[in-house]
């Protein structure tokens, strides 16, 4: 899938029916529609209550025009009486008794689904809250190498798309499924003791009613599909050139821009006119099939009625439920859809709470107190893909209070090491130990106490500066905070900022320099206080004065622990006490900056091309 398919917008219903955008299907309808219940078996008394008031307010709101019809019989009876006979009165009193009955039918109808949906709101929202908790908790406890192989977008969307539209349907789809399904029923069987004439000449008219909304989801399907892709393509074009907008400027490729837009936003033109056309006709053709079936009944009811073989208030019923039969037929087809397209929904969101765990800590898992810093590899092996070896018999040993630096061209595997040494992915041949411990029989969590981490890509979250320092320790005191700032030599821009301590760093920390944030995850490492650091050296955006003060506060942190700096810049780990060149997963050479200059091999050459590099 490239970028632009990736953009695309939510697969949703219209507001007109099922035909207003493309379904999507789960690939297990029954086991993933059944997995998605049992969120609901715990609610079972409230929804057994839920649906017999949807029920009861259904039959009520179906017996209602019935009733209605009385009245008008007994007026029109009234007033025929009247032409005959001027001092006959109309029955005032017995027309505002069966009003009042009306009233109160739809007055039960209308506190009933009130009730009905006060409660499925709650149970709906439950059941939500229980599904996001599952898919958080469980994205906690998966492997790093599951988000290396899903998108970011693609997994937000999963967590709040998905589960959004699951939480609709089942605040609005369930209930309204059953009283569809009664009003079909109890309607059905209203018109039939009115009159069996009348109900066989509306439901045969319903043939025509399918026959016209399937002729236009056959028409219309392809026409949203092809929109829906040249949607994304549109999106992605904008995305991309306003994300690039310096290079478009810097190369003169506006005109080129613009020209390509207009294509693409053409051909959404084209697809978006004829897929809202089509499914837009669905209106108009299907009043005009209840209009049809509407004026057969009026005139066979009051050719019925002049016959007496009915009276007029049952055909003015009959008329009311006539209307309402294509009704729920619509909606059943239209939820039907939302079901498929939820359950699919609900499909993509199990497919998480399914991936496999990280492996669960051993049952004498031991927990470390006091750590030197002795680090040794013996004779690893891993690779993320079975026909593509990484590491293989890599074996190293640092001792306590050592700087080992790595370095190595791109894909080397030197991010991979440190992703093996705090069990970010789990080695699948010899051993890590720290102290002589092996890290397997270490509690996940006690190990990565242990390390410090300050990376390449800083992170911070969308808070006061104060709470992003003190993120590695949860009781961290003021003055804690204030001494590692102080030590990262971040102090003196923290208390520039507006409100110093508490100044609030946006989502995407766009309010403070490059250089800060780099020195502000400094800090917080400084604050856990770490036995083993690991750096990822961070200072190729930053300006040369701002990088002193990174490499001064990284020295800093550094002293007096056992530290691994994956370098990219040569020139800052002459000092290293061991430097391994890493190439194809393989250590290939092992020694000082001054051994291995003397050398003359893969890394001299390498320090080499970069020390030119810098002058040409």
């Amino acid at each position: 899938m490239n970028d632009r398919e990736k953009i695309s917008p939510k697969k949703q219903m219209g507001p007109s029916g099922p035909f207003r955008g493309v379904v999507e299907k789960p690939k297990n309808f029954r086991k993933s529609f059944m997995r998605l219940m049992k969120y609901l078996k715990p609610y079972t008394i409230p929804l057994i209550l839920v649906f017999s008031l949807a029920i009861t307010g259904t039959i009520f709101s179906i017996i209602a025009p019935k009733v209605l019809g009385k009245a008008t019989t007994k007026i029109f009876q009234g007033y025929l009486a009247k032409k005959f006979f001027p001092n006959a009165k109309v029955d005032l009193s017995g027309i505002m008794n069966i009003l009042i009955k009306v009233g109160v039918l739809y007055g039960f109808y209308a506190l009933f689904m009130y009730i009905q949906q006060y409660i499925m709101a709650g149970i709906s929202q439950k059941v939500v809250k229980k599904l996001r908790t599952d898919v958080m908790e469980k994205l906690t406890r998966l492997p790093l190498k599951f988000y290396d192989s899903k998108t970011h977008g693609e997994i937000l969307s999963r967590v709040t798309n998905d589960v959004d539209l699951i939480s609709n349907t089942l605040n609005q789809s369930l209930t309204q499924f059953i009283t569809s399904i009664i009003s079909i029923v109890g309607v059905t069987i209203m018109m039939l003791t009115i009159s069996p004439l009348l109900t066989v000449v509306t439901i045969s008219i319903l043939p025509l009613s399918i026959f016209i909304i399937t002729l236009i989801v056959k028409k219309s399907q392809k026409y949203f599909k092809l929109q829906q892709k040249s949607l994304g393509t549109v999106n992605g074009h904008v995305e991309e050139m306003f994300g690039g907008l310096v290079v478009v400027k810097a190369f003169n490729r506006e005109e080129k821009s613009i020209k390509e837009f207009e294509e693409y936003n053409n051909e959404l033109y084209n697809a978006a006119w004829k897929a809202q056309f089509i499914s837009g006709s669905t209106m108009p053709l299907m009043r005009f099939v209840s209009n049809l079936g509407y004026v057969i009944v009026a005139v066979a009811g009051g050719i019925m009625v002049t016959k007496k073989a009915i009276e007029l208030g049952d055909v003015q019923a009959f008329i009311q439920y006539s209307n309402q039969f294509t009704q729920p037929i619509s909606q059943i087809a239209n939820i039907m859809n939302m079901i498929q397209s939820t359950v699919a929904a609900a499909e993509r969101v199990f497919e998480i709470l399914d991936e496999e765990e990280e492996l669960p800590d051993p049952v004498d898992a031991i927990e470390l107190s006091n750590v030197d810093g002795n680090v040794k590899f013996e004779r690893v092996y891993f690779s993320y893909r079975p026909d593509k070896k990484l590491i293989e018999d890599l074996t190293i040993e640092v001792k306590s209070g050592q700087t080992v630096a790595i370095v190595g061209p791109t894909g080397a595997g030197k991010t991979t090491l440190v992703n093996l040494l705090m069990r970010f992915y789990e080695i699948q041949g010899g051993k890590i130990t720290i102290d002589g411990i092996d890290i397997r029989k270490i509690k996940r969590d006690n190990l990565r106490r242990t390390f410090g981490m300050v990376l390449q890509d800083t992170w911070l979250f969308n808070g006061t500066v104060r709470e992003n320092i003190a993120y590695g320790k949860e009781d961290a005191t003021e003055d804690e905070i204030i001494a590692a700032a102080k030590k990262a030599h971040a102090h003196h821009f923290i208390m520039a900022l507006p409100g110093g301590y508490d100044a609030v760093i946006n989502e995407e920390a766009s309010n403070i320099s490059q250089g800060e944030k780099q020195l502000i995850t400094i800090a917080r490492a400084f604050i856990v206080d770490p036995d083993i650091l690991i750096l990822d050296e961070a200072t190729s955006n930053v300006d040369t004065l701002t990088e002193k003060y990174i490499q001064k506060a990284m020295r800093n942190l550094m002293h007096s622990r056992t530290n691994f700096v994956i370098a990219h810049r040569l020139s800052t780990i002459i000092d290293a006490d061991m430097i391994l060149v890493m190439n194809e997963g393989r250590i290939i050479e092992k020694g000082t900056h001054k051994e291995l200059m003397e050398k003359n091999g893969f890394y001299a050459e390498l320090y080499r091309s970069q020390f030119l590099g810098a002058y040409v």
